[in-house]
């Protein structure tokens, strides 16, 4: 068994990501969205397309959301000045 028994992530570099990616999947969200509310009955790609890539944008941000909050919840512990 070569795992070390307490793994620590590289809790800078998600920071990082996730402060990056946050604000573009809500971009992507945002674009797609209107694309597909815009989109006419013929157009390519289809409204149900442009749906469903909105659709995993706002689900990648809230996960990118979610790490972000997790990720400063932990560096704050590690400099104790956050709640355990």
């Amino acid at each position: 068994m070569s795992e070390p028994v307490h793994a620590r992530s590289a809790l800078r570099l998600r920071l990082l990501l996730s402060a990056v990616f946050v604000p573009l999947f809500l971009a992507g969200t945002v674009f797609f969205g209107v694309w597909a509310a815009d989109t006419g009955s013929g157009d390519s790609p289809g409204r149900g397309t442009l749906v469903v890539i909105a659709v995993v944008c706002g689900a990648l941000a809230l996960l990118a959301t979610a790490d972000l909050l997790v990720v400063i919840r932990r560096l704050s512990s590690e400099r104790g000045t956050g709640a355990p």
